[in-house]
């Protein structure tokens, strides 16, 4: 039997505003423990919450940049549940009335668009931060305690819920890329996994190929980079088919994913809604946004980075137009392409670029006319170039002296010694081992202190060879 994966996300994104979400607590990664805390944040009896207006806002603009219905009415209500980071014992949350409902993104490929529809994004407060001491890996189990940082409770949260349409692990993976993209283009959250300030989990069943049931659905938490989503979601989907196959059912739980042994760990079993109780927030009022405000906010949105992936798409295809929009380098693509051929820009930003650790260029012209001339200087001078493009007083000049050895009359002698000194590596090339010529390249570069044509040299050592 063909096994189909259904897998829908929930991304929790912390919003960077100045104040958290029900009081005037700084929001802020880094302090020293416990000291970004009040009576409200700590549920001292008798604080009440304020709404943080920017927040608000800041859902709206990202539901609209999902494709999503803005509530002209919407509800907080308490999500009851009892831990150790949540000192209310309950989370002022959305439930049946949130903000932003029935959205769709749309994620370019090769294959087609492919839709995945927004169930809801709704706001919140985050809870504190635990740190498992101990144990394997700083997880729950096992941790010798646990200390517990309120600086991040009460932080605005928005959750962010996927309807169960993505069939592969790498389409999970390309399409979280997009909307972290969409997020920081928007300015509303930095959307670091590595800071806490981007969490996903993963709600992963399979069935068989072609049939519309929805199976027993397992939850993957506590994965912190896109590839571990993608690698956690694969291993799940191998087990849950496993089980099926051998005649098993697949449980309702709740799991870790350790990226270093690749080993599914359970945790509990998945909570549902009638868990948590949600009734109305007695003390807060609904908010009903205005219009104005909402077609305000539309106003605001700049293009998407699927609209940005389809616009290079002709030029770059669209792997590599994925690659450099989820990058966050258009800005410095655009420029660069300007004044150079699309692909190779793209290609530079994407490799040489990246390697060197450059994040923009001062002076796109000059880097371009580097670029241009790749094939004539040696390739150790394109690669201190690219590394001094980021340098605001960035030329071309001294390293477009540099032009490499491309004449066959001065390559010809230096060819020869080599050949005449590796007579059995010749043998061996001219008796079907062509890997060789990489060989003898190398040992011209070495002559001629890598400012010899690469191109040339291939050329010749070919054409002496074949001779």
């Amino acid at each position: 039997m063909t096994w189909e994966p259904v897998i829908g996300l929930e991304i929790h994104v912390q919003l960077k505003t100045r104040t958290k979400m029900f009081c005037r607590c700084p929001v802020g990664f880094g302090a020293a423990e416990n000291t970004q805390t009040c009576p409200v944040c700590l549920a001292f009896p008798g604080a009440l919450p304020v709404i943080n207006r920017a927040a608000v806002e800041w859902t709206i603009l990202l539901g609209l940049a999902l494709g999503c219905d803005i509530a002209g009415h919407a509800v907080f209500s308490r999500k009851n549940y009892f831990y150790y980071d949540n000192p209310k014992g309950y989370q002022i949350s959305q439930y049946d009335l949130p903000f932003c409902t029935n959205g769709k993104v749309l994620v370019p490929s090769d294959a087609g668009e492919r839709e995945i529809g927004i169930v809801r994004a709704h706001l919140e407060e985050d809870a504190a931060k635990t740190v498992h001491v101990g144990g394997r890996a700083g997880r729950s189990q096992g941790a010798d305690y646990s200390l517990v940082d309120f600086n991040r409770g009460g932080t605005p949260l928005v959750e962010i819920v996927t309807a169960p349409d993505i069939r592969a692990a790498e389409d999970a993976k390309r399409f979280l890329q997009l909307l972290r993209q969409t997020i920081v283009e928007l300015g509303i959250s930095d959307a670091e996994m590595e800071k806490g300030t981007l969490r996903v989990d993963a709600n992963v069943s399979v069935r068989p190929a072609g049939s519309g049931e929805l199976r027993t659905r397992t939850e993957i938490k506590n994965m912190n980079s896109f590839n571990y989503i993608a690698r956690g979601i694969e291993a799940e989907v191998e087990r849950q088919i496993a089980v099926w196959e051998s005649g098993g059912e697949v449980e309702q739980e709740t799991y870790d994913f350790d990226a270093g042994s690749g080993a599914l760990t359970p945790r509990r079993s998945k909570e549902e809604a009638d868990d948590y109780r949600y009734f109305p927030e007695p003390d807060l009022v609904p908010v009903e946004p205005a219009r104005e405000l909402v077609e305000r906010l539309r106003a605001e949105l700049p293009e998407s980075p699927g609209e940005r992936i389809r616009r290079y798409a002709p030029a770059l295809g669209f792997g590599l137009s994925t690659d450099v929009v989820a990058a966050g380098r258009s800005s410095l693509y655009e420029r660069l392409a300007a004044h150079a051929d699309p692909r190779a820009a793209a290609n530079l930003l994407m490799n040489e670029l990246t390697a060197a650790g450059v994040d923009d260029v001062p002076n796109v012209e000059e880097l371009a006319r580097v670029l241009e001339a790749r094939q004539e200087i040696p390739r150790e001078s394109f690669l201190k170039a690219v590394a001094a493009s980021g340098d605001a007083g960035f030329t071309s000049d001294d390293y477009l002296a540099e032009k490499v050895v491309a004449d066959a009359s001065e390559l010809g002698p230096i060819v020869d010694e080599i050949l005449a000194a590796n007579p059995g590596q010749v043998e061996a090339y001219r008796g079907g081992k062509e890997g060789l010529l990489g060989f003898f390249v190398g040992q011209v570069m070495k002559q001629t202190g890598g400012k010899a044509s690469p191109q040339a040299v291939n050329e010749l050592l070919r054409e002496k060879l074949q001779a």
